[in-house]
């Protein structure tokens, strides 16, 4: 499956924007950020699994997820979607419980001729910075990439 990716920073280094074009239909790429058995399947950096989802997509609903490291170690993140425009744009917070640093991640889906040009903004905060938000997200759309063509 084609998933041509394209990362930048604005000036701000505590932005990050990541596009990439995935080879499906932007009503199923969609779907894979809005279905918690889909989302444990690729979200979260190649070494890492999703084990725990659970999502109430509609603006004020909560997300709650698990990032399990290869070593066992878990990170859980919380957030409230604050829009929902299927399948055009996603808006939710996203706080770790290490640090409790908030992020904002927007997320859109556009169709171009059956495949979906996604682009995805996220405010981070300092640890965010240091972890390496762009390698995680990036090993997160491999992941999504692999697993919309196993369905598709």
């Amino acid at each position: 499956m084609e998933a041509e990716s394209s990362a930048s920073t604005s000036a701000d280094p505590r932005e990050l924007v990541i596009t990439r074009l995935f080879d499906a239909p932007r009503e199923l790429v969609f779907q894979m950020w809005t279905e918690p058995e889909h989302m444990m399947r690729w979200w979260g950096p190649r070494t890492y699994t999703c084990p725990n989802c659970t999502m109430d997509v509609r603006p004020g609903g909560a997300i709650r997820l698990c990032m399990r490291s290869s070593d066992g170690q878990d990170l859980w993140v919380n957030g409230v979607f604050r829009e929902v425009v299927a399948p055009e744009r996603l808006v939710f917070t996203a706080t770790n419980e290490v640090d409790r640093a908030e992020t904002v991640i927007s997320v859109t889906f556009e169709d171009q001729g059956g495949k979906t040009f996604l682009t995805m903004h996220q405010t981070l905060s300092r640890s965010d910075i240091g972890r390496g938000a762009k390698e995680g997200w990036n090993g997160s759309f491999d992941r999504l990439a692999e697993y919309l063509h196993e369905l598709h």
